[in-house]
């Protein structure tokens, strides 16, 4: 049986790649953001704050991929207003709506400030305290932290995906570490979206890279089978970039230059 997924920030980078591999999963995609979604004249346009449209979205879905929000770093109010509050909005949807499954888009600036492993070391992922690196991170500390109050006190369950970089292939060696190819972030959300009994579970979401930083123990216990390795892309990186060094600001953190320049929003 088809399965209605909602589908926030369905025009951004990620949102888009998983457009495109969902519905191979079974799903029914229902779409949503802030902008048009090109060819897909039936996607709600609507800020995540404009509740009779986020409601309607929400209603008689039977779970939410929320993707939605700033994906880089920007001013406190602008963060405030569509990571913060846009991301309770969706918990408000989906209590009032009965639905009772949210994928939420963490990321790996959660905990941005915690030292990068350089000696070979994985990074437990539960317990991983938070470290934010950025505005744009603590909007995330705020997400897991508010996927489990709504678990404890309304009953929704949340799968937070600590996302590391999601694109085609990476583009630099720090990104070896942390890649999350297309192909496993559709294998890890439909795990999360079907695993049993989640209450509140926070993984890490990257591929099976041989030089990767994360424990995936808590996403593989979800069902996810990573097939993907940031490898093959490597030997050029490396010739192109040399490898990371310990005394650069920029590698000593997983946050990479976050922790010290974070790129920023253009809008």
């Amino acid at each position: 049986m088809t399965r209605t997924l909602l589908l926030t920030g369905a025009a951004g980078g990620v949102g888009t790649l998983m457009r495109e591999r969902l519905p191979s999963y079974g799903y029914g995609l229902r779409l949503m953001d802030l902008v048009p979604v090109d060819g897909e004249p039936d996607a709600v346009t609507a800020d995540l704050n404009d509740e009779p449209a986020l409601r309607e979205a929400v209603r008689g879905a039977d779970a939410i991929l929320h993707l939605a929000g700033i994906s880089l770093e920007s001013s406190f109010e602008k963060i405030l207003h569509a990571n913060i509050a846009g991301t309770h909005a969706v918990y408000e949807a989906a209590r009032a709506e009965g639905v009772r499954r949210v994928v939420l888009a963490s990321s790996n600036h959660a905990v941005g400030f915690t030292p990068t492993p350089f000696d070979g070391r994985t990074v437990a992922a539960a317990d991983t305290p938070h470290r934010p690196d950025s505005f744009y991170g603590l909007s995330k500390c705020f997400g897991e932290d508010l996927a489990q109050l709504y678990w404890d006190k309304h009953g929704i369950e949340t799968v937070s995906v600590r996302i590391g970089s999601c694109f085609p292939e990476p583009t630099s060696v720090r990104m070896l570490s942390i890649w999350l190819s297309p192909d496993d972030a559709a294998r890890l959300f439909h795990a999360a979206l079907t695993a049993p009994s989640v209450g509140h579970t926070v993984v890490y979401g990257s591929s099976a890279n041989t030089r990767g930083w994360w424990d995936l123990t808590a996403a593989r216990e979800l069902g996810y089978e990573p097939r993907d390795d940031s490898e093959r892309f490597a030997k050029k990186l490396l010739a192109d970039q040399g490898p990371l060094d310990p005394a650069n600001p920029d590698h000593a953190s997983m946050g990479g230059p976050w922790v010290s320049d974070p790129p920023l929003w253009p809008h």
